[in-house]
């Protein structure tokens, strides 16, 4: 067995490098295992402290986008094989700079896969948010002083607003052999305005019980399966795979080393994952299933949408009414209804309301609640 150790986090380069130098030594096997913890997250039970297997290494907990949080078990080994299976899909080693929360498990990973490479990960000041300057000068003082940087990971809003920034964070952007994108959908709109700027974007899926990213645009990474259940459910599996929870029901781990996911998804033409949204987001509405994330892509699809989140709402008639948001300039909510509304019949909105932002939760994941909340709880 071996002890847990607590190890906070307050946004602080200085802070993401102690949790660094910590796990590299818990994923190699010496001293404790590690529960990282965010600036606003709460002291841990102790039933989260109590001592784990030794193999071990990380205790993670999830964001919990889709019900209460949990706390993954990490081992050594796994995380050990994630990193490696992420430097052959790339080519190569490389450093890496952290832009994400050092506490959640694709933070973690930036540390680890660059402490692989034999360099510390250059690490970004987050204590008053993510700003696109702020990422072009880590990066430019990282290479000043500790050599080159090739890599990062992100999640689409830290994508969208280095695009929109256009300045020195799209030129540091720019100059990264590898741009991992995940945490949330990526939309193709996304994808397609940061691959015409230049920007060398590899799609990531995964979670916190995957160890992370485990499918990199659609495919599994070496040591890594995917297979759909008869509804859709995603299941992944191999070496990447969580030793399960700590405190919470272990169901939707399967013998083999399998994960039973929340998302349904399919392959497409090109024998690549496509994912849907979670099953528990699936709309039901006069007995037809909408994913939510087929109505957005057709929001996203008119002229001045760059963000759309939509959900379903309790009706009497049908089960469910599909509702959403969007955020862009200059927008007019009937306008956008109408013009999706042919394309998608009964999938279509039944309204829709313009914001200044969707809603996030996490580390860029939408906050579906809180939209739901904008029709239900309205007068």
């Amino acid at each position: 067995m071996r002890a847990v150790e607590v190890v906070p986090t307050d946004g602080s380069a200085e802070a993401a490098r102690a949790l660094g130098s910590r796990l590299i030594a818990a994923a190699g096997g010496d001293g404790t295992a590690i529960l990282p913890t965010g600036p606003d997250d709460p002291p841990p039970p102790a039933s989260l402290t109590a001592p784990v297997a030794g193999g071990v290494a990380a205790v993670v907990t999830t964001s919990g986008s889709t019900g209460s949080p949990k706390a993954v078990l990490l081992s050594g080994t796994a995380l050990a094989a994630s990193a490696a299976a992420t430097a052959a899909r790339l080519g190569g080693e490389g450093r890496w700079l952290l832009a994400l929360p050092a506490h959640h498990v694709a933070g973690i990973q930036v540390l680890l896969r660059s402490a692989r490479a034999g360099s510390p990960a250059a690490v970004m000041d987050l204590r008053d948010g993510f700003r696109p300057d702020g990422f072009a000068a880590t990066l430019r003082d990282a290479r000043r002083d500790g050599g080159p940087v090739s890599r990062t990971s992100l999640v689409p809003t830290q994508l969208r607003r280095l695009l929109e920034d256009g300045g020195a964070g799209l030129d540091a952007l720019r100059s990264l052999g590898a741009v991992l994108v995940g945490g949330a959908a990526t939309e193709a709109a996304l994808l397609a305005r940061a691959r015409a700027a230049g920007v060398r974007v590899v799609t990531t899926y995964g979670m916190s019980e995957t160890c992370g990213g485990c499918v990199y645009d659609g495919v599994p990474l070496d040591r890594v399966s995917v297979d759909l259940e008869p509804d859709g459910r995603v299941v992944l599996s191999g070496a990447t795979i969580a030793e399960g929870y700590r405190g919470a029901p272990d169901t939707d781990f399967l013998p083999g080393r399998r994960f039973r996911t929340s998302d349904i998804g399919r392959i497409d033409a090109d024998g690549r994952l496509e994912i849907l949204g979670r099953a528990d987001d699936v709309i039901v509405t006069g007995g037809e299933k909408v994913p939510p994330v087929l109505v957005e892509r057709a929001l996203l699809g008119v002229p001045g949408v760059r963000e759309a989140c939509a959900v379903g709402i309790p009706d009497d008639e049908w089960g469910a009414r599909v509702v959403a948001v969007v955020a862009g300039a200059g927008l007019d909510a009937e306008d956008v209804r109408g013009r999706v509304a042919p394309g998608l019949g009964r999938a279509a909105p039944r309204a829709v309301r313009v914001v200044d932002e969707v809603p996030l939760r996490g580390i860029g994941k939408p906050d579906r609640a809180a939209v739901r909340a904008l029709f239900v709880d309205a007068p």
